[in-house]
């Protein structure tokens, strides 16, 4: 067994970074917005991968179910020597069938790509103990970190890029192509990327696995405020917001918001901002976006990808999509 390797990199001047993103996502109007991906600091990592076996939460278990049938019939599609990155790994809980299948032929390199610390070093304890597996994470921006691994990997290697969850759900139809486009022009002919997709579904069954009965999801969203305060000098008091999850028919898409119940002034000090609500007024964190099966073709199409083969779970309503570049 190879020892992991894990990069203490983190994203350059993540401080400022954070910062402005904040100044101008609070000052955005007419509704408020902070980007979703500050969501997973260590704090909100790991409510995360408690959100993900919540009975409400069929996802990850609709995602592994797949990977656990499929992963030998995914991998036979690669026969050179192959370098796999996955864009935000989480703990790798899921990777693991695909880099056992992986394995089992040849020697793999996997390179988890994560803006939360936290998350690489659950990566790497989760599957340290795969034979034949080297490990180096990079703690950067998807794109970012995926530039690099593009850069670095050997010659003759393939790259599989891993997009699992429902990660791309945080994107609109438009983004999404454009963000898949951004991936492709990375890679080379040959190369792929397996994306995971969930499915659109009744709409109670989608706000229930986004507004659980424990409340993990409203303290994943409130942590996101609470990070604000730990770490960009704020002043947010939390007990005057409450999580708030609503099904947009027109977007296809649940979005989370943190909601004030009263009138709320708070302060960010690093972001030099003073923060006026109502009562009522929200701030938007997240959106997930959902698809039908047959829209990734397309997608997949104006990205210049083709979608080469694709996987579905019934049960919960869950895609896995092999998209070649072209």
């Amino acid at each position: 067994m190879t020892q992991p390797a894990l990069s203490h990199d983190a994203a350059p001047n993540f401080h400022s970074a954070f910062a402005a993103d904040v100044r101008a996502g609070l000052t955005h109007t007419p509704q408020k917005e902070l980007p979703s991906k500050y969501l997973y600091d260590e704090v909100g990592s790991a409510l995360f991968e408690v959100i993900t076996v919540l009975p409400e939460y069929g996802v990850t278990r609709a995602e592994e179910h797949l990977l656990a049938k499929h992963a030998t019939d995914i991998v036979e599609h690669f026969p050179h020597d192959l370098t796999v990155a996955e864009l935000g790994s989480g703990s790798g809980r899921k990777t693991r069938r695909i880099l056992e299948a992986l394995c089992k032929k040849r020697p793999t390199s996997y390179c988890p790509i994560e803006i939360s610390r936290s998350a690489l070093q659950l990566c790497r304890r989760e599957l340290g103990d795969i034979e034949r597996i080297s490990i180096v994470g990079y703690g950067r921006d998807y794109l970012a970190g995926l530039a690099e691994v593009s850069k670095k990997r050997e010659a003759n290697d393939r790259l599989l890029v891993l997009f699992l969850g429902s990660t791309i759900g945080n994107f609109c139809r438009l983004a999404a192509t454009r963000f898949l486009r951004d991936i492709r022009n990375m890679l080379k002919p040959g190369d792929a990327l397996l994306l995971g997709t969930d499915l659109i579904k009744p709409t109670p069954t989608l706000i229930a696995a986004y507004d659980d009965s424990v409340g993990v999801t409203a303290s994943f969203n409130l942590n996101l405020l609470a990070r604000i305060n730990r770490e960009l000098d704020g002043d947010f008091p939390l007990d005057a917001f409450e999580h708030v999850a609503r099904f947009n028919p027109d977007a296809h898409s649940v979005e989370m918001h943190l909601r004030a119940k009263r009138d709320v002034m708070a302060h960010v000090g690093a972001a030099k901002l003073t923060v006026m609500m109502k009562a009522g007024e929200t701030i938007w964190t997240e959106s997930s976006h959902k698809y039908r099966a047959e829209e990734m073709a397309a997608i997949a199409h104006d990205a210049s990808f083709e979608c080469s083969h694709q996987w579905i779970e019934d049960k919960w309503g869950f895609a896995e999509s092999l998209l070649v570049a072209r």
